[in-house]
């Protein structure tokens, strides 16, 4: 007689919450802004009410005011309106082949690269247009342009895992890690700390080991929880581009075993951050205070994106507190 494993219905996630003991902040624009951008996002759009429903349970202007607690009404606007772009630009190219990718990052680096003379009768143009000419007058240079050299990585990384996606590759989890930390979208809002915080740092100190360092630690955290919480839904519909998935295909793991190794990454990525946050060389008084607000920012970004995760109904639709509390994922079934 032969025994069938049964196939696993829950999972258990790891404590990333606990482990992360950075203060939770909200900036206290956050329900105008919140408003305010949601308005601009519907504006000119025929959106169903289905989508609409998703926008407003996503809390994209939660994330922000988490995220940028100290940024001023006018900086938080624009990283509200650029956190539901790129959020846009998620979904659009979660169902986009790779022509459809190019297409896009033609349209918005175009409009990045000239805010003031581009035109294209996409929507994107607008929009793209509209909240990075506000941006410009207070973004100092350094800033400004790695927001456009980091948007342009992040199509380029979305273009290769468009061609994965298309050809059923699963790529290695050395590949898989560093093409996510551009499909993450984590960089430019990285940029947008600088922007937010009025922050002008020469770029030497940017381009610093430690600097760099940091910034990779908050992107591994981020980006490889947000797999861990957006797995269950990926799965449901077949979609392999996630660590959880790249971890059993290579190690020959069950989903347990898988999300309990990548929980330990996300912990050990926590570890990191907070070694490289003692190693910062002093570039003098002004310098290390930018500096400061700037690796706070990114401090911000871990704690402020791991309970967001339980708030939005993009991962665990309306369970997300019970979630949090219990940590048990039950498994959704797999769509046709």
């Amino acid at each position: 007689m032969s025994i069938v494993a049964a196939l696993p219905t829950k999972f258990i996630l790891p404590d990333l919450v606990s482990h992360c003991d950075f203060k939770l902040r909200m900036n206290r624009h956050h329900k105008q802004a919140t408003a305010e951008s949601k308005r601009w996002l519907f504006r000119g759009d025929n959106l169903s009410q289905r989508s609409r429903k998703a926008i407003h349970g996503l809390k994209a202007g939660q994330l922000t005011s988490m995220c940028y607690p100290d940024a001023g009404f006018p900086q938080l606007r624009v990283c509200c309106d650029f956190m539901n772009y790129l959020f846009h630009l998620d979904n659009l190219s979660d169902d986009m082949d790779k022509a459809g990718t190019k297409s896009i990052a033609n349209v918005v680096l175009n409009s990045l690269h000239h805010p003031y003379d581009y035109y294209s009768p996409a929507r994107l143009n607008r929009m793209t247009k509209d909240f990075y000419k506000r941006m410009l007058p207070t973004a100092s240079r350094g800033a400004s342009r790695r927001f456009i050299e980091t948007m342009d990585f992040f199509f380029q990384a979305v273009h290769v895992q468009a061609i994965d996606r298309a050809k059923g590759v699963i790529p290695d989890l050395e590949s898989y890690i560093s093409l996510r930390r551009d499909t993450s979208g984590c960089k430019p809002c990285w940029a947008l700390i600088e922007y937010a915080n009025n922050l002008d740092i020469p770029d030497e100190v940017m381009e610093h080991p430690i600097i760099q360092s940091l910034g990779e630690a908050a992107n591994d955290l981020v980006t490889w929880s947000n797999d861990i919480f957006s797995y269950n839904v990926e799965q449901s519909k077949g979609d392999t581009h996630n660590m959880i998935s790249v971890v059993m295909h290579q190690e020959c793991l069950d989903i347990q075993c898988a999300v309990d190794f990548v929980g330990e990454l996300c912990k050990q990525s926590i570890d990191r951050f907070n070694e490289n946050r003692g190693l910062i060389p002093s570039w003098g008084p002004k310098i290390d205070k930018d500096v400061a607000i700037y690796v706070g920012g990114l401090a911000d970004w871990i704690v402020g994106s791991l309970h967001w995760s339980f708030d939005t109904t993009r991962y665990f639709q309306n369970s997300g507190r019970e979630v949090k509390r219990t940590r048990v994922v039950s498994l959704f079934p797999r769509s046709e």
